[in-house]
C-alpha cells in the first residue's frame, strides 16, 4: 500500500487588500493550498540606495 505526499506545485502570487503577500499553490490530486505573509508596519529590508 503506497503513500500519497502532497507535492505544492506554484500557481502564482497575490497582494491582498491590506498588503498582505499570498501564495497560490495545487497538489496534482487536486487539493489547493494557501499561505499568507503578513505585512510589518516597518521599514522594508534591503532597498534602494541612490
Amino acid at each position: 500500500m503506497g503513500h500519497h505526499v502532497h507535492v505544492r506545485l506554484s500557481q502564482g502570487l497575490s497582494v491582498s487588500a491590506d498588503g498582505e503577500l499570498i501564495e497560490h499553490s495545487r497538489c496534482r490530486c487536486g487539493p489547493t493550498f494557501t499561505k499568507v505573509f503578513e505585512a510589518d508596519d516597518g521599514k522594508p529590508e534591503g532597498g534602494a540606495r541612490g
